[in-house]
Parts: C-alpha cells; structure tokens; sequence
C-alpha cells in the first residue's frame, strides 16, 4: 500500500529530542514529551526551588485549578469531575478500592485487557469474594454490535462491575466505550474505562461517553510530563473517594472544600508535571488535533500493510480508524521462543533495541506472538521501512 503523499513526514519532528542513535516507535510505551513541554516544567521546578513555600501553597491551587480546567475543556467534562492521579494504574488502583463488591458480584473484564488491571480486579475480588468474569472479543473485529453483543453475552444478573479499555495496550484496538456505557446504564452496572492510550491519540468525549469512572495517562499520547494521569468521576460517586494513600485531605489554606483535596494534596510532591499539561494541550492545538489524528494514522496504516507482508494470519480487525488509530498491533512470528521469564523481552525485540536502535515491542497474546508500532508526529515512512528491512533480515537469520 502507498504511504499517503500529502504531509511533510519531518515537519514536526524538531519538537522533540529524541535520542540520534535511536528509532522510537513505541510512544504507546513511555511517550517523550516535546522540548516545549519539557521547557515549561524547568521554568515551574526552578519557581519551586526559588521559594518552596510560595510555590506550593500559594501558587499551586491556584495554577492547579488552571490545568484541571484546561483538560477538562479538552476532555469535554465539567472540571469538578476530575483529580490528576500519576498514571492510568494509580487511577484504577483507586477505584477498585472505592467500588463497593460483596461476595458473589462479579467484575467483567475483556480478554483485551491490561495484565496490571487484571491484577487490581483480581486483589479487589479476592479481598470481598467477588469474582471476576472473562468476554471473549471477536478474533477480528469488524462491528460495533459484535464487539458489545460479544461483551454483554457475559453479563449475568450478578455482574456488578465492567471494565473495558478505550484503547486496549496489547492489541491497540478502540473499543466502542460509549455504547457499552450505554447498555451498561439501562441494566445499572457499573463502567469503568481504562484509557491511558486515549486523550490525543482519539477525540474523548467524557459527557457523551459518560462512565462512571475513567483513568487515564497524559504522559502517553498527549506528551505530557511522565508520571501524569487523571481520574474522571461521575458526580454520584465523588462523595467520600479514598485516595490510595491518605494525606490532609484539604486545603493548606483554607479554601472550599473539594473532593478532588484527598488527591491534590498527597503530601510533598513535585506539580510541575501536572502544571505542564495545559502546555501539552494547546502545543498539539496549534499543530491540529485533526491533522495529528490523520498523519498518525496514515503512518500506522502504512506499517500495518507492510508488517502483514510477513503472516498469514488475521489481522485483529478489519482496515478503519474505527478500530485502530496512530497505534497498530500485527501478528508476527519471530522464531526463536525460547521459555522467557515473565517481563523478560522476546529476543527480536532485544535485537532490534541493542543492535539497530529501534524500539518496538514483541510480545506474546493468547498463545500468538505479535509486534505492535506506534506511530507519532516525530516518526516517518522510512523508519517504517527500515524496520520492515531489519525484520525481513531477522527472518532470514532465524
């Protein structure tokens, strides 16, 4: 398949400093923020160091309030529905702890999901004799009705809670989270969405999709500061939210009472990251959200017809923006599979990474191995091609 023609590959690329030696198509990993970004956390660390006291007591709420705002207008919410949590995994940490389960409710989860959501859900049940519940995607998907027909087969008149991805990490998939909310609200169940992979990556809607809860990471796509995420909270469920650790939970100086004062005040930390969002924001504002969203995918189509070159195998969906967006999971096999040890990469991954610089992960899925790239606006069609060289000389090796 031909790459489309119409953008300059390289335009945006000296927005970021990534390293010369390296190709870095894995964005959906640990997302390098812009030197723009990165500029405005200096200048916000050197304000805190100037005058520690000053900076987090009396600017911070105030600079605080700004960020919530301007990522809640991004995300299309109310700002007293989110609170800044660390990453995705805090976020959902979090809700789990909250959630109120009893013995015998059941928690559904896809067999797209994250390992580490898994695992919360897992420690949540175990913990109140609950029990967690498999929906078996479509091996390719196609519908919007198949993929939610397929999740609410497994809805029981025990099932109390459904997690689902917006955009799953392994298989990179956009799951259609608006109508699961949808039918989830008509039978009172209870949705909440893990989407670190989507603030920029695809446009979220938070009042249209409406989720009881939604945990997601702007360091990803968004390029903020790592070690930034947040917590969006239907109304109905703010009241009494636990922080996983417990600080103040108020004002240092007085103001009204939010329950976002549990989350934004943890104890000494460091808020430049936070603070550096809305720079994030109105950085890929000025680029264009569309025109972001449009390049990122040409770039990850391109990489899916190449990469299916190598397999027989179907691919997890069906060709759309429906399905996929800058982020593109192909099955892959690369030989030589050897008995690794859990987190330990495969190693065409680790010769890809140490010998030629190229980050990509490997990964094994339901018994198939498969190799996912993500694709940015400091990525191009010949380290695409590259890689598919590097890959066809792999094959050859092996």
């Amino acid at each position: 398949m031909p790459i489309h023609s119409d953008f300059d590959w390289n335009e945006f690329s000296h927005y970021w400093q990534i390293q010369k030696d390296s190709t870095y198509l894995n964005h959906g990993s640990f997302g390098p923020s812009p030197l723009v970004v990165q500029e405005k956390r200096k200048e916000l660390l050197a304000e805190l160091e100037a005058q520690p006291m000053e900076f987090l007591i009396r600017t911070t709420p105030l600079l605080m309030a700004e960020a919530t705002q301007a990522l809640a207008a991004f995300l299309n919410c109310e700002r007293d529905n989110i609170a800044f949590v660390p990453n995705a995994t805090e976020g959902m940490n979090i809700v789990a702890k909250n959630v109120e389960l009893i013995a015998g409710d059941e928690v559904l989860i896809t067999d797209h999901e994250y390992g580490s959501v898994l695992r919360i859900w897992k420690n949540k049940c175990r913990q109140t004799g609950a029990v967690t519940t498999l929906a078996r995607l479509p091996k390719t998907l196609d519908t919007t009705e198949e993929v939610v027909e397929a999740i609410f087969a497994a809805v029981t008149e025990k099932t109390k809670v459904i997690v689902v991805s917006h955009i799953t990490s392994a298989t990179a998939v956009i799951l259609p989270v608006k109508e699961i909310c949808d039918r989830a609200k008509k039978q009172k169940i209870i949705v909440v969405i893990d989407g670190p992979h989507a603030p920029l990556h695809v446009d979220v809607n938070l009042r249209s999709i409406d989720p009881d809860f939604y945990c997601a990471s702007t360091h990803k796509w968004l390029s903020a500061p790592m070690g930034t995420g947040l917590l969006y909270v239907r109304s109905r469920h703010k009241q009494g939210l636990q922080p996983n650790a417990l600080s103040w939970g108020r004002s240092l100086q007085g103001d009204t009472p939010s329950w976002t004062d549990e989350f934004h005040w943890p104890g000494t930390f460091d808020p430049s990251g936070y603070l550096s969002i809305p720079t994030a924001i109105n950085f890929f504002k000025k680029i264009g959200l569309k025109r972001f969203r449009e390049q990122t995918h040409a770039l990850a189509r391109y990489a899916r017809s190449r990469l299916l070159e190598f397999t027989t195998r179907e691919p997890l969906s069906i060709d759309s923006d429906q399905w996929y967006g800058s982020m593109i999971t192909v099955p892959f096999d690369p030989g030589l599979a050897p008995d690794l040890r859990p987190g330990e990469p495969h190693p065409l991954q680790k010769w890809l990474a140490t010998e030629h610089g190229f980050e990509v992960p490997v990964f094994d899925w339901h018994g198939e191995w498969y190799l996912r790239v993500s694709c940015h606006l400091y990525n191009s069609p010949e380290q695409i091609d590259r890689l598919i060289d590097l890959l066809r000389a792999w094959t050859q090796k092996i």
